[in-house]
């Protein structure tokens, strides 16, 4: 019996605050030096009504933000912060421009 073994070198990124290796993925280099990274996702995937405040205070002194927000917005991705901004901050921003 004769068996392929096909691999991927892509890697699926995850959200802030998982564990999941995501450095080498394209455009994903910020999750090396991210603060989320070394958090658990309750911060920044809050309850509906919770307060965002620890999200974005500790985003607002992470490294990666800036690389963060810019996969968020390329990736379109719809929940959580990233990259210091919630859902409706960068729906705001896409809209804007």
């Amino acid at each position: 019996m004769n068996t392929v073994t096909t691999t991927t070198s892509a890697t699926a990124v995850s959200a802030p605050g998982t564990s999941a290796a995501t450095a080498t993925a394209p455009g994903t280099a910020w999750y090396e030096v991210a603060l989320c990274a070394q958090t658990g996702p309750e911060f920044f995937f809050p309850e509906p009504g919770s307060s965002l405040r620890d999200a974005k205070r500790l985003c607002a002194a992470c490294e990666g933000r800036a690389g963060c927000l810019e996969y968020a917005l390329a990736n379109d991705e719809r929940f959580g912060v990233w990259g210091g901004l919630s859902e409706s901050e960068r729906h705001a921003l896409r809209q804007r421009g």
